[in-house]
């Protein structure tokens, strides 16, 4: 690719198309994305441990008393937040890849964006019901 010199500074006619190069939104999306799967590196750990220790062939009551913890509630609570913002943004992506209709895009950005939102606060609710 031929490089174009301007002062001491090398240019690729790349940089004069108009239209490319960073939108900066980008770095936001991507700091997010990461953030959460640092905080699921740290809690996927205690939710395995926790379903394999406390849940798994325990009772109803047993469960209850368990999630009734103020720390489990939360933890739980946290989890929850964190796993549907995480995959909430992993689909974003795959959307704005791979979706070329501008209508079709929009139209599945919003609907995953509510299921997400309303499975994660249905989630939510069944842990609160359960603890209180």
């Amino acid at each position: 690719m031929p490089y174009y010199k301007k002062g001491e500074e090398f240019y690729s006619p790349l940089k004069s198309a108009k239209n490319t190069g960073s939108a900066k939104s980008g770095v936001h999306h991507w700091i997010h994305q990461r953030l959460t799967a640092v905080a699921l590196l740290i809690l996927l750990p205690w939710a395995l441990w926790s379903i394999h220790a406390n849940i798994l062939g325990a009772s109803y009551d047993e469960v209850v008393a368990w999630l009734s913890q103020p720390l489990n509630a939360i933890l739980s609570v946290l989890f929850i937040i964190t796993v549907h913002y995480h995959a909430l943004l992993g689909v974003q992506v795959i959307v704005e890849d791979y979706v070329h209709k501008e209508w079709l895009k929009i139209a599945k950005l919003v609907a995953q964006k509510l299921f997400y939102v309303a499975s994660a606060i249905a989630c939510i609710y069944a842990v609160f019901s359960v603890a209180l």
